[in-house]
C-alpha cells in the first residue's frame, strides 16, 4: 500500500457558509496533513496526529506555508474553443459565427484534435481544476480526444459531443439520426469508463431542431446515468431568436421542459434572463444554472442574479466558460462572479467563493461523495495555492491578518502562478508540467488545416 502525507494548511468545506463568520462550515488545520493511500484520501487531521498514524514508508511532502484545498471544478467549458479565447468585439450570436464555428470545424482532424484536448487538460491542471464539464465538438473525433487525453491524466471529467442540425456550417451539422447514433456509441464507449462521464449535449434550442430535440429526449431517457447540458437565457437576441423557433412554447426554459431534458442532471449554461416562473421550474426539476461570470462580461451578456436563485429555491454552480470565458483559472472567475455580484448589491465572502469552486459545484454534479472536499474516501484530488505567488501578492499578504483576508487575496489577485502544485488521485501532476510535458499531438497545431 503506497502512502502520501501532504503537510501544510488545510482547508475543507462540510457546507455552504451562511456568511463570512460561519466556521461551521469548513474544517481548517492550521499544520493540518491529508494522508493519501493509493489515490484516496484516508484521513484529514492535525499533522502530529497523522504523522503518527501513517506507516514508516510513508512519503512526507511539507508544502507549509501554502494551502492545500481539494482540486477545483469547473462546470461549463467548451474544450474546442481553447485557441478562440480572446477573441474581439462580439456578443454572443455574432461571436459564434465570426470565431467559433470557424474554429470548431478544424476538430474533424483527430491530429488537432489530440493536441488540443492535451494542452487543454494540462491548461486546466496548471490552474488548480482537477475535473470539468466541457463540450466537444460535434465530431465524435473530438469526444475521443477530450476523454483520452483525460484518461492519460487520470482526470475525472465529464463532457460530451455536441447535436446541432441546424443554424452552423456545414462542416458542424449532424442530423437528428447521426446526432443520436454517434452519442449513443461514444456512450458506450465513455461512459463510466476509468473516470469518465458523459454529457449528452444539445448546443442550444437555436442548432437543435424539433426533431433532433426530440431524440436528445429518447437518449436522456435511455441513460438516465448520463448528465445533459445546454445553454439558456446567455443573451437577449437569443432569447428572442430561440422562442421564436418554438413559438408553441411558454418562454425559452419551456423548450427544454417540453422535451423532458430538465432535472439534477441538467446543466444550463448562463441564464441571465430568466422569469420567476423559469427559476421556479428549475428549482421543481431540480435543474443546474450555470454562473459564468468571466464570460457573461467578456460577450457582454448581462449579471447573473444569483440572490434570486436562491430566494427561488434553484440550483446553481460556477464555471469558467472557455473560451467565451476569458481565464482557466477559477480563482480569477471567482474574482469577476465578486464584482457582478457587488454591482447588484450581492455579498460574495470568501468563505462562499471557495465553497462555490469545490464542494458546491461536487454537489451541482452530485459527485460530492468522490470530489470537492477531503474526507476519508474521498478520490485525493488537491490543488496547493501559494497566496504570495506574485510579488504584487507578497505585499499584499503582508498585511493581511485573517483566513478570509488571504483567501480575498488568492481570489482577487491569484492565477495559475498561486497554484503550487495540484495532485490527481494522489499524484502530483503540476510541477512535471513544464518539465515533462504529455506529448498529445503535434509540437504545435497544424497551420494548413482545411475548413469544411
Amino acid at each position: 500500500m503506497s502512502q502520501l502525507l501532504l503537510r501544510g494548511r488545510v482547508l475543507t468545506f462540510i457546507d455552504a457558509p451562511k456568511n463570512i463568520d460561519d466556521t461551521a462550515a469548513y474544517s481548517y488545520f492550521e499544520d493540518g496533513a491529508v494522508l493519501i493511500e493509493n489515490g484516496k484520501v484516508a484521513r484529514v487531521g492535525e499533522y502530529a496526529t497523522l504523522a503518527r498514524v501513517a506507516g514508516p514508508q510513508a512519503e512526507i511532502v511539507d508544502h507549509r506555508p501554502h494551502l492545500i484545498l481539494p482540486g477545483f471544478i469547473d462546470t461549463h467549458l467548451h474544450f474546442p474553443q481553447t485557441q478562440a479565447i480572446a477573441s474581439y468585439g462580439a456578443q454572443l450570436l455574432e461571436w459564434l459565427n465570426t470565431y467559433i464555428f470557424v474554429e470548431e470545424q478544424k476538430f474533424s482532424s483527430s491530429a488537432h484534435a489530440n493536441f488540443i484536448a492535451g494542452r487543454f487538460m494540462d491548461e486546466l491542471l496548471r490552474n488548480g481544476t482537477t475535473s470539468a464539464v466541457a463540450y466537444c465538438s460535434v465530431h465524435p473525433e473530438s469526444v475521443d480526444a477530450y476523454f483520452a487525453a483525460a484518461e492519460k491524466r487520470n482526470m475525472l471529467m465529464i463532457g460530451g459531443k455536441v447535436m446541432m442540425d441546424r443554424n452552423a456550417p456545414e462542416g458542424l451539422r449532424d442530423t437528428a439520426q447521426t446526432g443520436y447514433d454517434e452519442t449513443k456509441a461514444l456512450i458506450a464507449k465513455w461512459h463510466g469508463r476509468g473516470r469518465a462521464h458523459y454529457a449528452i449535449s444539445p448546443r442550444f434550442a437555436i442548432t437543435s431542431t424539433p426533431e433532433q430535440m426530440e431524440m436528445s429526449r429518447v437518449l436522456v431517457r435511455e441513460h438516465p446515468e448520463c448528465y445533459v447540458q445546454t445553454h439558456l437565457s446567455e443573451n437577449r437576441d437569443e432569447v428572442a431568436y430561440a422562442t421564436s423557433l418554438y413559438p408553441a412554447a411558454k418562454d425559452y426554459t419551456d423548450i427544454y421542459a417540453d422535451y423532458d431534458l430538465l432535472g439534477e442532471k441538467m446543466l444550463l449554461g448562463h441564464c441571465i434572463f430568466l422569469s420567476d416562473r423559469e427559476i421556479s421550474v428549475l428549482a421543481e426539476t431540480r435543474s443546474v444554472a450555470v454562473f459564468c461570470p468571466t464570460s457573461n462580461l467578456f460577450l457582454g451578456s448581462g449579471l447573473f442574479d444569483r440572490d434570486r436563485f436562491q430566494k427561488l429555491g434553484a440550483r446553481f454552480s460556477v464555471a469558467t466558460d472557455v473560451g467565451g470565458g476569458t481565464s482557466f483559472s477559477m480563482l480569477e472567475t471567482m474574482a469577476e462572479a465578486y464584482k457582478i455580484l457587488h454591482v447588484q448589491g450581492q455579498r460574495l465572502t470568501p468563505f462562499a467563493s471557495y465553497y462555490m469552486m469545490t464542494l458546491g459545484n461536487a454537489r451541482a454534479l452530485g459527485l460530492e461523495d468522490r470530489i470537492g472536499s477531503l474526507h476519508a474516501g474521498a478520490d485525493a484530488d488537491i490543488t496547493v495555492l501559494d497566496s504570495r505567488a506574485k510579488p504584487a501578492m507578497e505585499l499584499r499578504m503582508r498585511t493581511a491578518t485573517t483566513l478570509a483576508e488571504e483567501l480575498f487575496v488568492l481570489q482577487t489577485m491569484g492565477d495559475d502562478r498561486s497554484v503550487a502544485e495540484v495532485y490527481v488521485a494522489g499524484k502530483p501532476m503540476k510541477s512535471g508540467l513544464d518539465k515533462h510535458p504529455f506529448l498529445d499531438g503535434p509540437a504545435r497545431s497544424p497551420a494548413d488545416l482545411q475548413i469544411a
